[in-house]
């Protein structure tokens, strides 16, 4: 099955690294309740302080779907990266 990607990738002020993982956990919660909600979510942490969330969503649900908001300005050193991908292949 084919499905749509987003990428929201954000980099935290320093020493804010835990505290912006944890509002990004909660937004990414708040999506399970949207309609159309995301058939997965995932987060990680990389070095430098990025949090990094993947939400995977049905065909039929693109091309308006909800996304994760900006964080506020005292979390992050910059704009929030977002990218939309569409899978081409499960190996």
């Amino acid at each position: 099955m084919t499905t749509h990607t987003l990428m929201w990738e954000a980099r935290a002020t320093e020493g804010r690294g835990a505290d912006l993982l944890e509002w990004t956990r909660t937004r990414a919660t708040e999506l399970t309740s949207a309609t159309p909600a995301p058939l997965r979510t995932e987060l990680f942490h990389a070095p430098q302080d990025r949090v990094l969330c993947l939400t995977w969503w049905h065909p039929d649900d693109a091309p308006d779907l909800p996304e994760l908001p900006e964080p506020p300005a005292e979390l992050i050193t910059r704009a929030v990266h977002r990218w939309r991908f569409e899978s081409v292949e499960v190996l």
